[in-house]
This record gives structure tokens, sequence and C-alpha cells, in this order.
């Protein structure tokens, strides 16, 4: 086993930490992408009626609130990363992280996308014709 340099710091832990900066930041990246998908997608089933001329779906409108939603949640998730990397990376310096804790951040959006999950599952099961 490689042990840490003498005075505690190792550069694959800050490594580490910029690697898992970044992955939070692709993920925050892809649920806006995919927020604004959602947020256009009604505007693309009007067009695509329009195109057709048939009569367009009734639409709630759901679809532009849900990728606000994502959007916003990404917005957040990015926050909250850059945040927490900071932390992270002080303690590094301070020679204080000696143990490793459940990631709030990981748990928050898992938890997030779970709700708007459940919620859209339960809004497809009640709009069913």
């Amino acid at each position: 086993m490689s042990q840490s340099p003498p005075g505690g710091f190792d550069a694959r832990t800050q490594f580490a930490a910029e690697r898992t900066l970044l992955a939070w930041i692709r993920t925050g990246l892809a649920l806006m992408g995919f927020g604004f998908v959602v947020a256009r997608f009604g505007l693309f089933l009007r067009e695509l009626a329009a195109t057709q001329h048939t009569t367009p779906l009734h639409s709630s409108g759901m679809s532009f609130w849900i990728g606000v939603l994502l959007i916003i949640l990404g917005v957040g998730v990015m926050l909250a990363a850059a945040s927490g990397h900071s932390r992270v990376i002080r303690r590094l310096q301070e020679g204080s992280l000696d143990r490793f804790r459940v990631s709030p951040l990981g748990i928050a959006v898992t938890l997030a996308l779970a709700a708007i999950g459940l919620g859209l599952t339960i809004y497809f099961v009640v709009t069913v014709p």
C-alpha cells in the first residue's frame, strides 16, 4: 500500500475531488439539457400537429413546468457541487479530512429525481384516457 507524503497531502486525493466535481457538473448539465427538451416537447407536439393538419391533443402545459423544474435542479446541483468541492479542498488543505461521509448532494438529487419520477407516474396514470 502506498502511504501519504509526510505533510499529509496526497495529490491523488485532490485529483479525485476534482473528478467528483466534474461528474457533478456533467450531471447538472444533463439535467438542464433534459429539462430543456422536456420543456420544449409540448411545443414540438403542437408544431407536429400543425404540419399534419390535425387537431392538436389537449395539453395541460405540464411539460413546460417539469422542464423548468429539471433545469432549476440542474443549476442547483452545480451550485451545490461547487460549494461542496471548495469545502472538501479546504478540509484537505487543513488536513482535517480524515473520514468519508455520505454525500448529501447525491442523496438530495436522488430524492428530487425520485419525487419528479413519482409525480410524473401519478400524472400519467391519472390522465390516461
